[in-house]
């Protein structure tokens, strides 16, 4: 096999596995969909939960940071804190 050939197999086998993930993904972004709609359906804030699922990613001091500056800018706009 030339070169060329060896490349334009290896491109396609990527691609392949990329389209393999990309459909996986959309099928866990329905799954997810679909749990966030059974809270939702059992009286739970789904705002909410996006909310707390984006801060328990984030590293302790990045939280506690993002907390202080909400504090900071809700105080500034007069609003309780």
């Amino acid at each position: 096999m030339s070169r060329a050939n060896v490349s334009a197999e290896q491109l396609k086998l990527f691609i392949e596995r990329i389209e393999t993930l990309e459909e996986e993904k959309r099928g866990l972004a329905d799954d997810i969909k679909g749990v966030f709609a059974e809270a939702k359906s059992n009286g739970y804030d789904v705002k909410t939960m996006r909310t707390i699922i984006k801060l328990r990613r984030m590293d302790r001091n990045d939280r506690a940071e993002q907390e202080a500056l909400l504090e900071t800018y809700m105080s500034a706009l007069g609003l309780e804190v």
